[in-house]
């Protein structure tokens, strides 16, 4: 089964986000809602028109996630930029919020 979420860039800042089960946006991909691709995917995306149109975020797409072999471990992006955009800037681990993880 292959899972999606949405991600977006936050308006005021640029950090990626994802959409939240409850339809806000968190900084963690561990916090988003999840769907199975096709249809409920694409009405996951739908619910992200009301940010773009209140300018809290910009560009939402949906990205595959992987939950492991198990099935509920947390999920992670699948693909390099997506892990990429997950973890925050590449140039320098001492900028940005994988800073504050240190």
């Amino acid at each position: 089964m292959t899972l999606q979420a949405v991600t977006a860039n936050r308006l005021n800042d640029g950090q990626v986000v994802y959409l939240t089960p409850t339809l806000t946006w968190s900084e963690t991909l561990q916090a988003s809602r999840l769907a199975k691709a096709g249809e409920q995917a694409d009405a996951l995306l739908q619910s992200a028109q009301a940010s773009v149109e209140a300018q809290i975020v910009v560009e939402p797409y949906l990205i595959p996630v992987d939950r492991g072999t198990v099935g509920d471990q947390p999920p992670r992006a699948v693909g390099q930029r997506e892990t990429i955009r997950a973890a925050g800037p590449s140039v320098r681990l001492d900028l940005g919020h994988q800073a504050a993880q240190e």
